[in-house]
C-alpha cells in the first residue's frame, strides 16, 4: 500500500476510514480529536494547546512535543469549509495548503489529504511518513 505520495512540491495521502465522514470532519474540527491524532507517532499535542475558529478566515492552532521533549507550535487559516466533504486550509509562514476531501465509502469515508506548495524543506520522505503516521493514528482514533 501507498502511504504517501510526494511529487516535487505536492504531497498526497490517501485513506479509508471506519467511520461516516461527519465523524472524520468532526475529528478534524475539534480541539479534542485534532489533539488524539495529529501528532502522529511523531509528537504528542496537548488538548489544551489547541484552538479551533471554525471559519473561513479563521484558524487553528496546536502545539507538538517530539520525543525529545522540543516543541513547536504550529497555526493554519480556514480558507474553505463544506461539510462534511472538503476542509482547505493554509500554513501561512510556509504557504503551504492543505485539502482535505472526504467521501462516503462502503463501511467509512475515503479519506484523501493533498498538501500544495511544500517548503523544500518538507519534500521528504520523512515529511510523507510523518502525514502517514498522523492518518495512521487519525484511524486508530476513530476505531477507538
Amino acid at each position: 500500500m501507498i502511504r504517501a505520495e510526494l511529487d516535487g512540491d505536492e504531497l498526497i495521502a490517501r485513506r479509508r476510514l471506519p467511520a461516516a465522514p461527519e465523524r472524520v470532519w468532526a475529528a478534524f474540527t475539534t480541539a479534542m480529536s485534532i489533539a488524539a491524532f495529529w501528532g502522529g507517532s511523531h509528537a504528542t499535542v496537548a488538548p489544551e494547546s489547541v484552538t479551533v475558529d471554525l471559519r473561513p478566515g479563521g484558524e487553528f492552532t496546536l502545539e507538538t512535543r517530539a520525543s525529545n521533549g522540543a516543541t513547536r507550535r504550529l497555526r493554519f487559516v480556514y480558507v474553505s469549509l463544506t461539510a462534511p466533504t472538503e476542509l482547505v486550509f493554509d500554513e501561512p509562514v510556509t504557504g503551504l495548503r492543505t485539502t482535505v476531501t472526504l467521501q462516503p465509502a462502503a463501511e467509512g469515508t475515503d479519506l484523501t489529504v493533498h498538501q500544495r506548495r511544500l517548503p523544500r524543506e518538507l519534500q521528504t520522505a520523512q515529511a510523507a511518513d510523518g502525514l502517514a503516521s498522523i492518518l495512521d493514528a487519525l484511524a486508530a482514533h476513530l476505531q477507538q
